[in-house]
């Protein structure tokens, strides 16, 4: 279970990291070529960019998820419980008598 949570958590620090890193990278001229832009295109592709890489970590996240070992293997109850069940249902129904019908029948 700890291997799941730590892999929703690095998909989750990735997918607020990478945007950021990319307009930053884009505003800053650190991308070769963005200095040739003009402020609106550097603006959209930018964010077209953020936008596809939150996307791209969304994919690779489910792609992981389907790959997992256990999501793979049958469930089975738990064998404590159906021994309870079967012993529940073989014990025989407890039986009414007639003074615990006639007590119900004055208390309603």
């Amino acid at each position: 279970m700890s291997r799941v949570i730590k892999k929703f958590f690095i998909a989750s620090m990735v997918m607020w990291i990478a945007p950021v890193a990319i307009l930053y990278g884009f505003n800053n001229h650190i991308f070769p070529g963005t200095s040739k832009l003009s402020s609106s295109s550097q603006t959209l592709v930018s964010g077209f960019l953020a936008v596809i890489s939150v996307n791209l970590v969304i994919v690779l996240y489910i792609i992981m998820a389907i790959k997992e070992p256990g999501s793979n293997m049958e469930h089975q109850p738990d064998p404590a419980f159906l021994a309870e069940a079967k012993a529940s249902i073989n014990q025989p129904a407890a039986v009414t008598t007639d003074d615990n019908a006639q007590t119900r029948e004055k208390a309603e």
